[in-house]
Formats: C-alpha cells, structure tokens, sequence
C-alpha cells in the first residue's frame, strides 16, 4: 500500500507536466528603428487592431478604432501615434495579404 502511495507521488509531476500545450505568440514585426517611442506605441497597437478585425471578421479599416481617433497620449504626440497605428495596421495586413498569381 505504501509502495503504491509513494509510487503515485512520484508519478503525479510527471503526469501533470504532460498536459499543458504550448501556446506560441507572434508579437509581430519590430517597428521601424525611425520611430519615436510615441510612434512604436502606435505601430504596436494598430498590429493588433489590425490582427483583431482579422479574426472578428471585420472589415479593414483604420479610422474606426478608437485608439485611432482618440490616441492615448498627449496632443503634441498624436501625429506621431496616428503615423505609426495606421503603419502598424498596414504592416498586418500586407502581411496577411492572399497571394497574387
């Protein structure tokens, strides 16, 4: 009885260890070395508005999100989030883009 005990708590680890699943995450591309950080902020987030249309079946469009509209940063900085949202969100689709024969 012992032995089984002792045997079941060693096995136990090993057996749970099995069942996770890799989960693998594409960050995306880095953004261009050019841009602020203000800009890179951007780039990242218009990748993901991008990848979440995408995935929602939506159709591309820039100007409807509201981190587009409404950038989360100070008026002097939102030229440099909008350029880089609306880079981001091209640099995903061009790279989802359907090939062309």
């Amino acid at each position: 009885m012992k032995k089984g005990l002792a045997l079941a708590a060693l096995l136990l680890p090993l057996t749970v260890a099995g069942c996770a699943h890799r989960v693998v995450v594409y960050a995306g591309p880095p953004p261009p070395v050019d841009f602020n950080e203000i800009a890179r902020q951007g780039f990242n987030d218009g990748f993901e508005a991008a990848r979440r249309d995408v995935a929602h079946s939506v159709p591309p469009g820039v100007e409807k999100h509201p981190k587009f509209r409404n950038p989360p940063v100070p008026p002097p900085a939102v030229e440099d989030y909008r350029h880089g949202f609306r880079e981001g969100y091209q640099a995903f689709l061009h790279r989802n883009a359907p090939p062309r024969y």
